[in-house]
């Protein structure tokens, strides 16, 4: 009887653990159905954003249009962004990420300035190049509608900053600044856009905005 029962509970007790250990399982594939789920919808969003800029201009983007076309409701657009400026933003950071601006981390500690400042402008002449028309389209914007005006203004300060960290790592006092000045207007859309429309090729104008960099900067 003894045995019995002693039997009985060691069955007992290595099933309680199973037992949860299974809904644990069920717990954590679900979060990551969840998660998924999430990471797909906020994908479909960003599509819808990036489709709807190009094609009809920032003021006719609202979060009804973007649930609509993404096939959500409008609450779940919110819940993941916020606001129509928060949905940019994400769109951006996603264009940024695509476009390879994640080499700007081996840029900010490269030790030899020539190369350093070679490829800063490498990174954002790509950059441009891939994405183009699309952001034709929105520095064109921007210039009349001042939200998206604003969100434009923030990245290019991001790239201000950087440019300006490299020059002081590179150089020191006022001439830091005013070489991280320089490299951020030679290194913009609107310079980049400029060259490209005299029939240059990319390498040709990688070749241009670096020995001027290099000018301005002394480097």
């Amino acid at each position: 009887m003894v045995l019995h029962e002693v039997k009985l509970n060691c069955k007992l007790f290595m099933m309680e653990p199973m037992a949860e250990d299974a809904e644990t399982t069920k717990r954590g594939y679900d979060l990551g159905k969840r998660l998924e789920t999430m990471d797909q919808t906020r994908r479909a969003v960003l599509e819808a954003a990036r489709q709807q800029l190009e094609a009809q201009g920032y003021s006719q983007v609202t979060m009804v249009s973007l649930a609509a076309e993404s096939g959500v409701t409008r609450q779940t657009v919110h819940n993941l962004f916020g606001s129509k400026r928060g949905v940019l933003e994400a769109l951006f950071d996603t264009i940024a990420l695509e476009g390879g601006m994640e080499r700007m981390r081996t840029v900010m500690i490269h030790p030899q300035p020539e190369a350093t400042l070679r490829e800063f402008v490498r990174i954002f002449c790509d950059f441009w190049k891939q994405n183009r028309a699309l952001l034709r389209r929105i520095h064109g914007i921007g210039a009349i509608d001042p939200e998206l005006s604003a969100v434009v203004d923030a990245r290019n300060e991001r790239r201000h900053g950087a440019a300006v960290n490299i020059m002081k790592r590179l150089k020191s006092g006022r001439d830091a600044t005013r070489a991280g000045d320089a490299l951020t207007a030679l290194t913009s859309f609107e310079f980049y856009d400029a060259l490209k429309q005299s029939g240059r090729t990319d390498s040709e104008v990688q070749a241009i905005v670096f020995k001027l960099a290099s000018a301005a900067t002394d480097i």
